[in-house]
């Protein structure tokens, strides 16, 4: 069941017209324990290992203010989730860097998500209705000025 913080932070999405995201939201955060924005951080942390990511680039990613990657780092490194050290050819610079109990929470987490972004997105429209959504992303990344990721193939389901 969801905590009501959530519940909360979900309703506001509404009016951002984030309703897609809505139940797969709320079932990362029941069964895992984390937000969208921290299941995200994580994700690109993972993706580097041991060489973490320069605060600023993980934001620049992800599209978020550098003050929001900041206070999600913050609450994921109070977790023992993630670490953040000094870089070490920039005084200023500060690295984020996914712990080994981050990469063990993650890796639990991705199958649920994966499942719960299947059922409620996937498994739901047509793959020509998929293939137009990937595109309509991609140009809308592209518009923002945002890395552009290749399109994968649609699997079929299991």
């Amino acid at each position: 069941m969801a905590r009501p913080a959530a519940a909360a932070r979900l309703a506001g999405h509404h009016h951002r017209h984030d309703l897609p995201h809505a139940g797969h939201q709320l079932d990362l955060e029941s069964e895992s324990g984390f937000s969208m924005a921290e299941y995200e951080l994580l994700v690109r942390l993972s993706e580097s290992l041991e060489e973490g990511v320069r605060m600023a680039e993980l934001a620049e990613k992800i599209a978020h203010s550098r003050s929001r990657v900041t206070h999600t780092i913050a609450r994921l490194e109070r977790r023992g989730i993630v670490e953040r050290i000094p870089a070490s050819d920039d005084r200023r610079g500060v690295i984020a860097r996914i712990t080994a109990e981050g990469m063990r929470r993650l890796t639990e987490a991705a199958p649920s998500h994966v499942e719960s972004v299947r059922a409620r997105l996937v498994d739901v429209v047509s793959p020509e209705e998929l293939h137009q959504l990937g595109e309509a992303m991609r140009t809308a990344l592209a518009a923002a000025g945002l890395e552009v990721p290749e399109p994968n193939p649609v699997l079929p389901p299991e």
